[in-house]
């Protein structure tokens, strides 16, 4: 059970995984694929609660940097990996052009400026590097931050509030947000990257599945299935894979054949 302190914490930041289950062991895999061989290079986790993907990813990286608001979080984290820091995502305190490879894993919700927090995670991937990015969808049925209702914060999953008006929505959850499609595009409108994928997930249901085995792994796999369909816009979170262009001189070298094609990244 949560205390008042507590229950404001994740309020404003969620409550970080202690426990690794197959749903955090499915978005690892999905992370390693889209590096495509960077996660072997320098890796930065922005936003790294207690390590748990930061520990996983460390293992392979060349260097793997965690970066966290809450102090305590850093020092948890620092059990798994010794490269922790205390920092805010607006502003990364590190060189332009360091990393080939930076997750954000459901934090963009919480940040103060999300627009800078992704200039910043632009700013320090190498040309060529990827962001891994995981945040809520708009158009999942439940807020999964909880509420405030009379100027008491309840915590859980709260059914449709995310379909209400925004100013409506916003008042009812002021502390963390929500994205469309169209709201993730404005945020990375003017910089100079691609989208190479994006996608909306369901999630694990881990949870529910720890109760009742039976209908909770029947639900995962409907739903899971379901990501495949026009009916995925009902997911939980969006998952995209953002690449940072090449310099133009690069580009000209590396022009690819007339001839050749581009697949567009999936809604």
């Amino acid at each position: 059970m949560l205390n008042d302190v507590d229950l404001q914490k994740a309020a404003l930041r969620g409550v970080p995984s202690h426990a690794w289950r197959a749903g955090q062991e499915r978005r690892l895999k999905m992370i390693l694929e889209a590096g495509v061989g960077r996660e072997k290079g320098t890796i930065l986790v922005d936003g790294c609660g207690v390590g748990a993907y930061l520990g996983k990813l460390a293992f392979a990286a060349r260097l793997a940097v965690g970066l966290d608001v809450e102090l305590e979080r850093t020092i948890d984290a620092h059990l798994v990996s010794e490269g922790v820091v205390c920092g805010t995502g607006e502003d990364l305190p590190f060189p332009a052009g360091m990393y080939d490879l930076t997750l954000s894993h459901e934090v963009l919700e919480h940040v103060q400026d999300d627009r800078r927090v992704i200039a910043e995670i632009v700013r320090t991937l190498k040309p060529g590097g990827r962001l891994i990015l995981f945040c809520p969808n708009r158009g999942y049925p439940f807020e999964t931050h909880g509420i405030y209702w009379r100027g008491k914060y309840h915590f859980g999953n709260i059914p449709l509030v995310n379909y209400l008006p925004k100013t409506l929505r916003n008042r009812l959850a002021p502390h963390v947000r929500v994205y469309s499609k169209r709201d993730l595009e404005t945020l990375f409108a003017g910089l100079p990257v691609r989208v190479v994928s994006r996608t909306i997930l369901f999630g694990a249901y881990d949870n529910i599945i720890a109760r009742y085995p039976v209908p909770g792994k029947t639900l995962r796999a409907v739903l899971q299935t379901l990501e495949k369909t026009p009916l995925r816009i009902l997911g939980l979170s969006h998952f995209w894979i953002v690449e940072k262009n090449q310099p133009e001189s690069v580009k000209l070298v590396n022009r690819p054949s007339v001839f050749s094609t581009n697949n567009p990244a999936s809604n």
